[in-house]
């Protein structure tokens, strides 16, 4: 297994930005992500570590009574890593409010090779049969990396969110990385740490032996 000699995330600059180049190999993705690194872009390929970072706190995430009352509804229905592809591709698609996304033809190839090697991972929101929303990311011991998510209809992005924060918890996963705090994912409970603590807590949380799927 080749390694990539990443500088060390405390060099990013004040927007998060610490280095340029490298490849999208899944060994490369894995050894960023277990470093507390994400790429951002690509032509060039860029990495990043922002200070202060976002996560949600499964062990003490809570929905909203409008969420929860949602979620038990029975308008969706749920499944896991059954449509990965398309769930990146609804995410890369414009919607409001995005005129552009990182998630090029490029990210797709990679995390779609990701995905088959068993260490990217999707769930999929359907309405009346019909796919409608996602979330997709990268999962290391008991660390995820949520990427990103998608909705064609209004709610379905949060309630796949909601479904993948239960299949984690029940998993034993104990950090979700949300990168950067957006008003969105501040509404929906995301929190502030530093880079620091965030680290810190990635070290201690990639080594837990969890499993995203029901492998034992």
């Amino acid at each position: 297994m080749k390694y990539i000699n990443f500088p060390d995330p405390e060099l990013a600059d004040d927007d998060g930005l610490l280095a340029f180049g490298g490849d999208l190999e899944p060994e490369t993705l894995l050894q960023a992500y277990s470093s507390g690194i994400f790429p951002w872009s690509v032509n060039p390929i860029s990495w990043w570590s922002p200070d202060p970072r976002a996560i949600f706190e499964l062990a003490t995430f809570k929905p909203t009574t409008r969420m929860a009352r949602m979620y038990r509804s029975g308008r969706f229905s749920f499944s896991t890593d059954a449509r990965f592809t398309d769930v990146m591709r609804g995410c890369a698609c414009s919607a409001p409010g995005r005129e552009t996304t990182w998630i090029s033809p490029e990210f797709v190839r990679a995390y779609t090779k990701l995905h088959r090697l068993g260490h990217a991972h999707s769930v999929e929101v359907y309405c009346a049969e019909k796919l409608v929303g996602g979330v997709y990311g990268v999962a290391l011991g008991g660390f995820f990396a949520g990427e990103s998510m998608f909705s064609d209809v209004s709610n379905a992005s949060t309630m796949g969110l909601l479904y993948l924060f239960k299949h984690l918890k029940n998993r034993g996963f104990e950090l979700f990385d949300s990168q950067v705090l957006t008003p969105h994912t501040s509404r929906l409970g995301a929190v502030e740490i530093s880079r620091a603590q965030y680290l810190q807590r990635l070290n201690t949380a990639i080594k837990k032996n969890c499993f995203f799927d029901d492998k034992k």
